[in-house]
């Protein structure tokens, strides 16, 4: 049963479906404030944060950290600003960056949080391409880096392998590419 919903930003291909699903489970969408009040206009549970933001749960937690991206909400309205999410689950750090482009934060995020998995868009074009994430993961220093945001539209095609051999192999970091639908355990990374 689904008894969570986290959204990076207002953007389409990020909110998606959580509003109606929002309605149909009654799992709250945990995301930045004017993202939620829209949510919520729209009559889905939700929980709005601002960036610093941590909301503590049975698992762990989730803290709300900048991203470099625009949000807007299905209707145009401003959906606040862009956040990558930091998950805390029963210890183990996973950074999902959202829709980002490189920013010196990165490095910051790497030295204080220390993320053991980081998803990390390459497909350029509305976000950082496979070079500067190559340098993003780099700097956030994790284990492994999982990549997202890539080859769902035209713009945004990118070899994934590619990125799979040079973070291996410059970075000496673990690369999973996953495919639709599939689960992987956390526990075992």
């Amino acid at each position: 049963m689904l008894t969570h919903i986290f959204v990076t930003h207002a953007h389409g291909d990020h909110l998606g479906c959580a509003i109606e699903i929002s309605k149909n489970t009654k799992a709250p969408i945990y995301c930045i404030f004017e993202l939620a009040n829209y949510c919520i206009k729209m009559n889905a549970n939700a929980v709005g944060v601002n960036l610093g933001g941590e909301i503590k749960f049975e698992f762990g937690s989730a803290l709300f950290l900048k991203a470099q991206h625009s949000s807007s909400c299905p209707d145009g309205s401003y959906g606040g600003c862009a956040s990558s999410i930091l998950f805390d689950i029963n210890g183990k750090k996973i950074l999902h960056l959202g829709d980002t482009s490189l920013h010196s934060d990165l490095k910051f995020y790497g030295d204080i949080y220390k993320p053991d998995i980081v998803l990390c868009p390459i497909g350029g074009f509305y976000t950082m391409g496979i070079e500067d994430a190559i340098i993003a993961s780099k700097m956030l220093n994790a284990k492994t880096i999982i990549p997202i945001h890539y080859n769902t539209f035209n713009s945004i095609k990118a070899n994934v392998f590619e990125f799979k051999e040079k973070i291996e192999k410059i970075n000496n970091q673990k690369c999973i590419v996953m495919k639709v639908n599939q689960e992987i355990d956390i526990e075992k990374i």
